[in-house]
């Protein structure tokens, strides 16, 4: 949906769920594993940015990304098996949305990192989340946690100015994809049982990514480890957090979702950190300790 941002095996079927039941407060114990599923979420992205990174060199962003998809839809279609002909008119909608939102979260979040650099990409994708976040609050608390992480945010990120007016928007595009993923992907979790939703929709992204890998794998001299790290990424940033993700906001509101979602940038730092040997000073911990603040405020809520 690199080190922030930017797209889960199957759970059991689930029925659909009605306007009320979807509303209704999620219990202590789905809430629990609503947590675990986005903390595994948030791990999983992160580590596999930092491992994508060191691809880029060789297969360039589109070409990452194109086998990001790849590699994701076909691990979910020999997992999951999504049957596509089975589902509805009411259910294809929420599928082709969350397909190419999905496809166009990834690669306008990379291209931007590419022109404007990590810090300054990250921060202004994170303004997707936390518009859905600021939006649903309800309370005062709700809005003090949201704007408490994304400042801190916006410490750990250090955006540094940028006149590349393409990349600022690029990264705005992919805020945008951010935010239609957190709405999108909660429709399918209450219309399609199971992972089939994230599942046919990471399998029809890999589809769209055909030409455009083709064409980056083409006019970039490609080699067995590049692609092995950008496969490791498909598996780690886009097929276990789609399915993570549509479980956890079947458990948590989306408001919850969409401040939780400031622990990637956390996480992207720590893998930075582990994998590619980045170091962090003193205002990144106090960001952390700020960030994971906030969310436990909210989550006793």
């Amino acid at each position: 949906m690199t080190l922030s941002a930017s797209e889960r095996p199957a759970a059991a079927p689930a029925a659909p769920a009605t306007a009320a039941t979807a509303a209704a407060p999620a219990a202590p114990a789905g809430r629990l594993a609503g947590i675990a599923l986005m903390t595994g979420s948030a791990a999983s992205s992160q580590l596999g940015a930092a491992i994508a990174v060191l691809a880029f060199p060789v297969l360039g962003p589109a070409g990452v990304v194109a086998v990001r998809q790849w590699v994701a839809g076909a691990l979910l279609l020999v997992t999951v098996r999504p049957r596509f002909a089975a589902l509805t008119r009411e259910q294809w909608r929420p599928v082709l949305a969350l397909a190419l939102v999905f496809a166009t979260m990834n690669l306008s979040l990379y291209a931007a990192v590419n022109t404007i650099g990590l810090g300054l990409a990250v921060t202004l994708e994170f303004l997707g989340p936390l518009s859905v976040a600021l939006l649903a609050s309800r309370r005062a608390l709700d809005l003090g946690c949201a704007l408490v992480a994304g400042g801190a945010v916006v410490v750990l990120a250090r955006p540094q100015p940028s006149t590349d007016y393409a990349g600022i928007a690029l990264a705005l595009l992919a805020a945008a994809c951010w935010a239609g993923y957190i709405l999108v992907n909660r429709v399918v979790g209450a219309r399609v049982p199971g992972a089939q939703g994230p599942a046919a929709a990471a399998c029809l992204s890999a589809t769209l990514y055909i030409p455009v890998g083709i064409w980056a794998l083409a006019s970039h001299p490609v080699t067995a480890v590049a692609l092995g790290r950008a496969a490791t990424a498909g598996l780690l940033c886009s097929a276990v957090p789609m399915v993570a993700d549509i479980q956890a906001l079947r458990r948590v509101p989306a408001r919850f979702y969409s401040v939780f979602m400031s622990v990637n940038p956390v996480f992207a730092a720590l893998a930075g950190l582990v994998v590619l040997g980045q170091s962090l000073g003193a205002a990144d911990w106090l960001a952390i300790a700020a960030i994971v603040s906030a969310n436990a405020v909210s989550t006793c809520q």
